[in-house]
């Protein structure tokens, strides 16, 4: 794929990917380094650095200050090559697999990190199988060479065996660890020269290039070292396939980068390979007047959808930002657009993000993504048009795995635990369940660290000391069905009925085995494990 001409609109621009890997991988590093390398910011977080410097600038709630995790997504907007990217840096920690999911729909692309010692985790694993829903081409970096690292025909092998991915290196390491001398640039048979960085220049080293027959490689390694090189070469060409433009983009094929985000080595040539190969904003799904089609980029009325909801970003001002991924047109400042529901907003101040820096957008296009800060008009989900009359599809809940009674220190703040717990909900942190009997709030969620940040924000934006017990449930499932059969299960599952936030009819169940126990008994009704949201 290749850069757009300067002709071309404003949308073909464009290039918004995620960034997915298991914990530990270096994710929250690369998105530092990467924008480093593009010029965005002039000195990326300090690892190993006190204070203030220990926060890196994507990671910006306290829970992820104090566990040096990151659990919300941030976008962060940068220019390379004459492409303007959208990076959205999803939540590491497997706990928030819906927001990452949430995430990777605003996306067109994602970049796959992979520990060198580890090759594909888990976590990873996972995260792929998302992608794989959406079709989204993959590019893959191995983080971590300058450490001790696995075989890279093991490495390429992994890839393919446990994602059925095919793996076409661009590159191909030399050595690793103390060892690790560079990569070979397969297209251009140059070696890309790792320098060890000092203490001074720690993760801004410069990565000279050395053709592979040329003399000045010889003063710089050793006889067995450039055999290497050009043995590895070889082998990367005789045994891997031909990339393949197509078969990447329908994320069958991933192009395989080497490098080290923590030294700065291998990320500009990672930019490079981006701006060269995924692609920009693509149609997108949605139903107008109840029938299917496709909303192109270039389509002239402005649309899009709102993929993330996140409050007090800024504790001074008590703010509340919805992320909408734009899909089409050319969007003015101080427009007007509607909700699918009829609800029309003014955007007076749209915001365009660098983690927690923003700044007021004039335009934005589609491809882009911007804050509208609103007072709870915008829910996860919603769709915004100027007409109003579409409605993108594809943003989900899924059924929790954890349930939680919320309870207060004092009971005469309910009003304030009820505002908080929708206001949370709303964002996606958690699911909200009200249970037909009995006045507790039910909290649902995928991992235990939701949990523990939900109270953290309960407590630090809304001054409350609240206790999530252990609730009677296991799991619970949304149910559809007519009118006359939801009514019988209903009656004859008083105490186990709630609803959720939008109103929806939904069954806590005690146990897994309970839900297959009542779907023979009541074969009428549906009880489901995903319900796409605001629908």
């Amino acid at each position: 794929m290749t850069s757009p001409t300067i002709d071309a609109p404003e949308w073909a621009r464009r290039r918004s990917f995620a960034i997915i890997s298991h914990p530990d991988a270096g994710k929250t590093t690369l998105t530092e380094t990467m924008l480093l390398a593009a010029g965005a910011i002039r000195m990326a977080g300090q690892v190993r650095a006190r204070g203030e410097n220990r926060r890196t600038r994507s990671d910006w709630m306290k829970i992820e200050q104090e566990r040096g995790i990151s659990v919300s997504a941030s976008v962060m907007t940068f220019e390379h090559r004459g492409l303007l990217f959208n990076l959205l840096d999803t939540p590491g920690h497997e706990d928030f697999s819906e927001d990452t999911y949430r995430t990777l729909t605003a996306a067109d692309s994602a970049i796959m990190v992979l520990d060198a010692a580890k090759g594909v985790e888990p976590r990873t694993l996972k995260l792929v199988e998302v992608c794989r829903l959406r079709d989204i081409p993959i590019v893959t970096l191995i983080n971590k060479m300058d450490r001790e690292a696995l075989d890279p025909v093991d490495l390429l092998q992994d890839i393919q065996d446990k994602l059925a991915l095919d793996a076409v290196p661009t590159q191909w390491p030399v050595g690793s660890g103390q060892r690790f001398k560079g990569v070979v640039d397969l297209v251009t048979d140059e070696l890309v020269l790792y320098q060890r960085p000092g203490v001074e220049h720690d993760r801004e080293a410069a990565s000279e290039r050395l053709p592979l027959d040329g003399p000045e490689i010889r003063e710089l390694l050793t006889e067995e070292e450039i055999e290497e090189a050009r043995d590895g070469a070889e082998v990367a060409r005789e045994l891997c396939p031909a990339f393949n433009p197509q078969s990447f983009l329908e994320g069958h094929m991933t192009p395989v980068f080497f490098g080290s985000a923590l030294r700065g080595f291998g990320v500009r040539e990672l930019l490079d390979g981006l701006a060269d190969k995924i692609p920009g904003p693509a149609p997108m799904k949605v139903q107008i007047n109840g029938e299917q089609t496709f909303m192109q980029p270039g389509d002239k009325e402005v649309a899009g959808f709102v993929f993330k909801v996140q409050a007090n970003m800024d504790a001074n001002h008590r703010d509340r930002v919805a992320f909408v991924r734009l899909c089409s047109g050319k969007f003015r400042r101080g427009m007007k657009l509607k909700t699918e529901t009829g609800k029309q907003l003014t955007v007076s101040s749209p915001i365009l993000f660098f983690a927690q820096d923003r700044e007021i957008a004039d335009e934005a296009f589609a491809g882009d993504v911007m804050g509208v800060p609103n007072h709870g008009t915008l829910r996860v989900g919603d769709s915004l048009s100027e007409s109003g009359k579409l409605r993108f599809s594809g943003i989900p809940n899924f059924a929790p795995e954890i349930l939680r009674r919320a309870r207060l220190a004092d009971p005469l703040k309910a009003k304030h635990l009820k505002k908080a717990l929708e206001s949370l909900a709303e964002e996606g942190v958690t699911q909200l369940f009200r249970p037909v009997l009995g006045g507790d709030f039910i909290v649902g969620a995928v991992g235990s660290l939701q949990i523990d940040v939900m109270r953290e924000r309960v407590a630090a934006e809304y001054g409350l000391e609240v206790t999530f017990e252990p609730a009677p449930y296991e799991t619970a499932r949304w149910l559809g069905g007519s009118e006359e059969e939801l009514d019988a299960f209903a009656e004859r599952h008083k105490s186990a009925m709630a609803v959720d936030i939008d109103g929806n009819p939904v069954f806590l169940a005690k146990s897994n085995w309970e839900v297959s126990y009542s779907e023979e008994k009541f074969p009428n009704v549906k009880f489901h494990r995903v319900r796409e949201r605001a629908s």
